[in-house]
């Protein structure tokens, strides 16, 4: 097995005072949205959340698809804890992480990071202010596993103390990305009312296409 998908889905989606991922977006729920983009270019779809509740709902989003999930190993500490999870549960070499948040998740970038990922550690979005990506990224499975484990053991609990312990990271500009994603969608998450609006609208205007 070569590649995994792990969708980080512990988010208390506090702003809309229900769970997030089982919003909709064009008749589909934001989970489904992403597990389904990531379906065909994956040998696996590990989800990582964090209550069995979660999992119980999710399941039922995504019951065709034949995800994996697993709660959270380490409770309180964000994304790093629902990496290490994914990555420690992954049978594939090469892991995408992406958030459960992100509808318009672009195959084709997802395919090129993937690609890009031969013989390095990583391969992460990075904009031109030098803000990146790491929960839209691709990572060597077990170099990152160690990396991550590593941080949490030493109270290091930020995604970048992970990242700054892998030995062959590349960064790919968003303006290459953008010869695929002109308006950069790939990246954008819901995290408000307002960006649920934005996306609905935006979806009814691709299907009008």
């Amino acid at each position: 097995m070569d590649r995994t998908a792990i969708i980080l889905a512990g988010g208390f989606s506090s702003r809309f005072g229900s769970d997030k991922g089982i919003l909709k977006i064009a008749d589909k729920s934001l989970i489904l949205h992403v597990a389904d983009s990531v379906s065909s270019i994956v040998d696996e779809i590990i989800i990582v959340t964090n209550s069995k509740k979660k999992i119980k709902k999710y399941t039922k989003e995504v019951f065709d698809l034949k995800a994996n999930f697993f709660l959270d190993l380490y409770k309180g500490i964000g994304p790093l804890a629902g990496a290490l999870t994914g990555l420690k549960n992954a049978k594939g070499e090469y892991s995408l992480i992406v958030p459960f948040d992100t509808p318009f998740l672009s195959k084709k970038i997802l395919s090129l990071l993937f690609n890009l990922c031969r013989d390095k550690s990583a391969v992460i979005p990075r904009w031109p202010n030098d803000h990146i990506e790491p929960l839209h990224a691709v990572y060597r499975t077990i170099e990152t596993l160690n990396a991550a484990t590593d941080a949490i053991s030493k109270q290091e609990t930020q995604l970048r103390a992970m990242i700054q312990r892998l030995n062959n990271v590349f960064y790919i500009s968003t303006e290459i990305i953008k010869k695929f994603d002109p308006k950069l969608r790939t990246f954008l998450n819901i995290n408000s009312p307002t960006d649920l609006a934005r996306a609905k609208e935006y979806s009814k205007q691709r299907l009008k296409k």
